[in-house]
Order: structure tokens, then C-alpha cells, then sequence
């Protein structure tokens, strides 16, 4: 089983009941973090943002990590993300292929420091989707989808049958191409 960086979490939570508001709104995020502290460290700045909740008025009520379905079974995901740059913020959408939506993530933050030269805590990711082969727009993520590709093997080498027949040193060079 793979280990990945990031993992995906659903955090729920709300502002505290005030007498006036007994029964306030409830909101649920999901949002990728390496931990679930830093999952409701982002929850309660995003919910800051976006609804004026801040943490010391608010509570959370449940914190569950998302896991995927069908973990090896090979799929196309796109996200869509903002991520800041030394000149300001840029919107941008990728897809990548991979057997879970983790995988995708991770992919998708390595090429972001690579390209772009993008730090993690830089990126929000907006939306991700599983998506069919007729909507993925990168050749990266084309050249895969055929059903059947190959992968030659280009080092070949003939190793002896038992221990005894091993050499160190041979009177010929290997022939790799068979």
C-alpha cells in the first residue's frame, strides 16, 4: 500500500449557539492536509472567509478521513485549484491519472513546485472529479489511456539458470538485445 503526503478529510463544524441562534448552520468541507490538525486548522480558515466563523466562536463537530473506493482500479481525476505566485493569485485546471484521488493530489503538488514554483501552503484546491477519457485535456495524461499499450523491455539479460553456473567475469560482453 502506497503512503502518500496528503490525505483527504471531511470536517464538520458550526459557530456556537448564541441565544439568538440556537440551532446555527452547519458546514462540511473537504479538504486535503497531512494531518488532522492542519485539516481544522484550514477548515477554520476557510470558514473565516467565507462565513465570518472564527474558531474561537465555533466548534467542530466531527473530523473523518476520506477514503477511496476502489483503490486499484485506475481512473482520470481533475482538480481544479488558486495558488499564489510572486505576482499574484492564478486559477488554473489540471487532470492527472492515477489509481486515488491522494495519488492525484500528490502528483499535482510536486508538479506545481516544479512548474511553477509554487509552495504547498500557496495552493487551495477548489474542486476535484473523477472524469472520463473524452474530457482530459493534457497530452501527459492522453498517452495513457490507451487500452493497449505496451512498454518494451529494453534491458535484457540472460541470467544463469543456478548459483553455480554464476561468474563475475565473462570472457564476452551480454547481449541486451534479444
Amino acid at each position: 500500500m502506497v503512503k502518500y503526503r496528503f490525505h483527504q478529510y471531511q470536517v464538520v463544524g458550526r459557530s456556537l449557539p448564541t441565544p439568538t441562534d440556537e440551532h446555527p448552520k452547519i458546514f462540511r468541507m473537504k479538504l486535503w492536509a497531512t494531518n488532522e490538525v492542519r485539516a481544522k486548522s484550514k477548515f477554520w480558515y476557510f470558514l473565516r472567509k467565507l462565513k465570518k466563523v472564527k474558531k474561537s466562536n465555533g466548534q467542530i463537530l466531527a473530523i473523518n478521513e476520506i477514503f477511496e473506493k476502489n483503490p486499484t482500479t485506475i481512473k482520470n481525476f481533475g482538480i481544479w485549484l488558486r495558488y499564489q505566485s510572486r505576482t499574484g493569485y492564478h486559477n488554473m485546471y489540471k487532470d492527472y491519472r492515477d489509481t486515488t484521488l491522494n495519488g492525484a493530489v500528490a502528483q499535482m503538488y510536486d508538479e506545481m513546485a516544479s512548474r511553477h514554483r509554487v509552495r504547498s501552503p500557496c495552493i487551495q484546491i477548489i474542486k476535484t472529479a473523477t472524469i472520463p477519457n473524452e474530457l482530459c485535456k493534457r497530452e501527459n495524461t492522453k498517452q495513457f489511456q490507451d487500452s493497449k499499450i505496451k512498454f518494451p523491455l529494453v534491458y535484457r539479460k540472460v541470467r544463469p539458470p543456478t548459483r553455480k553456473l554464476k561468474t563475475t567475469f565473462k570472457a564476452t560482453r551480454p547481449n541486451l538485445f534479444m
